[in-house]
């Protein structure tokens, strides 16, 4: 990639008839299609070692005519899809040279059990917001501000996937953060934080707050 990119910021705009046709029914679909506007660049083997795709994506919803997808790359996706139409811009690396950014985010939340050493999603949103400060301070590189942080519990994401059931929690949380660790948080930026990141997923989407 340039040294003068950072990333690329995209925004899939699917028609209502996009969605009909494209069948969009859950985020599995969303997956597929997402996935598809991009070169797959990654061998079985790094599939298999869970090797980053290079793409992060959120469904920001939309209205009775169209529906909006974000996208956070490191290539670009293709310009001239089959449905729908893509706008995409060049965030470039100053982007997450500030020290002060408000944010939003879907995460999955969930931590594993030290007794039974399964993962168990967090449903409450005290524990969540919680857990959110903690691991934020811990492994994402940056502080939450709890006096400004919103958590929103969503409906529990479901679909079908090679003849399984897959279930994720989801929480929405909005606020404001500080950084503490530049390259650990542009890391987060970068490679998403949390589970579930190929099905819309871990998407930080930051907007920096100028004093």
């Amino acid at each position: 990639m340039n040294n003068d990119v950072l990333a690329y910021a995209s925004v899939l705009r699917l028609s209502r008839s996009d969605i009909k046709t494209l069948k969009i029914t859950d985020a599995y679909s969303l997956h597929k299609q997402v996935y598809g506007l991009f070169d797959d660049i990654r061998s079985d083997a790094d599939k298999a070692n869970s090797e980053s795709s290079g793409i992060l994506w959120a469904d920001k919803g939309g209205d009775f005519h169209s529906r909006n997808i974000l996208m956070l790359s490191t290539r670009k996706p293709h310009q001239t899809p089959q449905f729908g139409e893509v706008e995409t811009r060049i965030i470039k690396p100053d982007f997450v040279q500030h020290n002060r950014y408000g944010f939003e985010i879907t995460l999955n939340p969930s931590k594993r059990n030290k007794h039974t050493g399964k993962i168990e999603a967090l449903r409450k949103r005290d524990g969540i917001a919680l857990w959110a400060i903690e691991r934020a301070h811990k492994s994402w590189g940056f502080v939450i501000h709890p006096d400004h942080l919103q958590v929103q519990i969503n409906p529990v994401l479901q679909f079908e996937k090679g003849g399984k059931t897959i279930t994720h929690s989801s929480a929405h949380l909005k606020g404001e953060l500080n950084v503490t660790d530049r390259a650990q948080f542009t890391y987060s930026f970068l490679q998403g934080i949390g589970r579930g990141k190929a099905f819309g997923f871990g998407l930080l989407q930051i907007v920096p707050l100028i004093d």
